[in-house]
């Protein structure tokens, strides 16, 4: 196993065990509000800690980009870690057994390891940028469905950017009647790791956030999988809006797409 991804795979199985004893007793959960619909809890702080601590036990001069605690800056900025240690904070606060550990690693730019770990089924999507994508120790890929009319899509609703609101309502009622169903889990991390596993044929939302796909993204694309942004360009990581799955589903959504967006979305 490449080093690095020992690493990453250590460093989720610890936070996804944080997590699970909090899921036990959630009325101990503090939570608060970071803006609108966004909530952090002490569970997400936590995690983040371990997964630092695991990082830095290794690699105490990388540079680390939690969605907790920002940017933690080592002195080697060509290694950087791209955490999200509770993908689905609002299903764990619900009790909803849906939500994921998110960790990449990015060498000068490009991703070269992906994790993605759910604590509750304990199920650990991986990917080498180059090797394949894995969940658990057996290689995965996307389905081999080119037509949209017998996929099962799933997306996230815009609940952070609630000004694209509007835009979005018109990509679902154009993408819903052309496919078989849609799924919205509450998770963009695993929404992306499904995609990878051949569960979901494609997957679409706005307004995400790096953390949030970072490690989707590769995994997604190492498993066959096309990822791209509305307009069909490379811009997700910046813009947050995604479009993956099977090279044809992907274009075919991004076909129903591009003449629904407004302007914001088209960046």
């Amino acid at each position: 196993m490449h080093p690095m991804m020992t690493i990453a795979t250590r460093a989720a199985r610890a936070a996804g065990q944080t997590i699970m004893r909090a899921y036990t007793e959630l009325d101990r959960v503090e939570v608060s509000t970071k803006g609108i619909n966004d909530f952090v809890t002490s569970v997400d702080k936590e995690a983040e800690a371990t997964i630092t601590y695991q990082i830095r036990k290794s690699y105490p001069d990388h540079t680390i980009v939690g969605e907790e605690d920002g940017e933690n800056r080592g002195q080697n900025k060509d290694y950087v870690w791209i955490v999200d240690p509770l993908d689905g904070t609002n299903n764990f606060v619900r009790g909803i057994p849906h939500f994921a550990v998110s960790i990449a690693l990015q060498h000068k730019g490009v991703t070269e390891i992906a994790v993605i770990y759910d604590p509750v089924r304990e199920e650990l999507f991986s990917a080498v940028r180059g090797k394949g994508a894995k969940i658990n120790d057996f290689r995965m890929r996307v389905t081999s469905v080119n037509e949209l009319d017998s996929t099962m899509i799933g997306t996230g609703f815009p609940f952070k950017s609630r000004q694209h609101t509007e835009t979005y309502m018109k990509i679902l009622a154009e993408v819903f009647p052309q496919c078989a169903d849609l799924r919205r889990a509450g998770s963009a991390a695993l929404d992306l790791a499904y995609v990878a596993a051949g569960r979901l044929d494609g997957f679409f939302e706005i307004g995400l956030k790096p953390w949030d796909i970072a490690a989707g993204d590769l995994i997604c694309r190492e498993a066959g999988g096309t990822v791209t942004d509305f307009t069909g360009g490379h811009n997700y990581l910046v813009s947050g809006n995604i479009v993956a799955g099977t090279p044809k589903v992907t274009s075919q959504l991004v076909k129903i797409m591009r003449p629904l967006l407004n302007e914001g979305l088209k960046r």
